[in-house]
């Protein structure tokens, strides 16, 4: 759900101009126009490969203020009718794009607010051509690299499709422990799909635990009518599994993963870039909310505690240095080079 405290904060003026600049997550336009829609796609599909984003509508660029929209581009994004516009989108590109929009007033000003939500499964792939120019075009994957969206680079994509990958092993991973634990003589396929439970005097169920959740066994011989309630109607014994022992991969040590500290990093880059200066890699990295991204940096905890308070709190104490692996240069070098 969109915040509008969140959106004020994106859309706040200082000296005179706003206080934030567009990046991996932030994108403006000055005004909505049904005509621009490819454009705007687009940038749903390189937000949704990435880690999400807001697309906000009623800023001028050059100098970066916020103006609103005009009273026919508001009338025009108060008629966007969010089925049509999901339809659309599940009719270019390969999967679904989560996304909610809404008309706010700022400061007086009415601004569009579009936030679209990291996608489930990546990448997301346009399926066909579509918008003037072929703004989108068949085949290719858009993601959002600093202020702009583009096709996805060799580095983001191997990502993705590692992660991708890594997901679907650690699924079956779990799947074939919790068979291994009860006994694959034990052990009964239960398929959702089609209703059906496939094994002959199975005596015990291996069960998705969200799934468990969800369902209700009923005796035979101990029905009791409930409308609406989830069932399964069991002959025999259902005997729980208490304990799953999970096979998780070893990773490689954190230093392993981001061999880089800070000082290096900007080193590296600088190797590439010469002209570029420490301020304006140091921007970079926050407006791209680098540090918090674990495809480029890691938190070095000095302890256990201080990892531990921050998996439960969120915070990170003050002094932990980030360090960064080599796909944060490359990043970077796009990002600056074209800045």
């Amino acid at each position: 759900m969109i915040d509008e405290s969140d959106v004020r904060e994106l859309l706040r003026i200082q000296d005179g101009h706003l206080y934030h600049r567009e990046g991996q997550e932030l994108e403006f336009k000055e005004q909505f126009n049904f005509a621009g829609l490819a454009e705007y796609f687009r940038d749903f599909a390189a937000f949704a490969n990435n880690r999400g984003g807001y697309l906000i509508f009623g800023v001028k660029d050059s100098p970066r203020t916020p103006t609103g929209l005009s009273k026919a581009s508001a009338e025009q994004f108060d008629k966007v009718d969010p089925e049509k516009i999901t339809g659309y989108l599940l009719d270019i590109f390969s999967a679904d794009i989560v996304w909610e929009p809404a008309l706010l007033t700022v400061d007086e000003k009415l601004f569009g607010v579009i936030r679209i939500y990291e996608a489930r499964t990546k990448p997301i792939i346009a399926k066909k051509d579509e918008g003037r120019d072929q703004a989108i075009k068949n085949g290719e994957v858009y993601y959002r690299y600093g202020g702009r969206t583009q096709r996805i680079q060799y580095a983001e994509l191997e990502s993705i499709i590692n992660k991708r990958i890594e997901k679907n092993n650690k699924s079956w991973l779990d799947l074939m422990s919790k068979i291994a634990h009860a006994g694959p003589q034990n052990a009964a396929i239960l398929d959702t799909e089609r209703s059906l439970i496939e094994k002959d005097d199975a005596k015990i169920l291996v069960l998705d635990e969200n799934l468990a959740k969800k369902l209700k066994f009923v005796k035979e011989g101990q029905f009791v009518t409930k409308d609406g309630a989830p069932t399964l109607k069991l002959v025999g014994d259902v005997l729980p599994v208490r304990k799953v022992e999970i096979v998780k991969r070893v990773k490689e040590t954190l230093i392993r993963e981001y061999p880089l500290s800070a000082l290096e990093l900007a080193e590296a880059v600088r190797g590439k870039l010469p002209g570029v200066k420490q301020n304006d890699i140091c921007q970079a990295i926050s407006d791209n909310g680098m540090k918090d991204n674990p495809d480029y940096s890691a938190y070095n905890f000095r302890n256990k505690r201080q990892d531990d308070a921050y998996r439960e709190t969120g915070v990170v104490p003050l002094g932990t240095p980030s360090i960064y692996n080599h796909r944060a240069v490359e990043f970077l070098v796009k990002v600056l080079g074209t800045g």
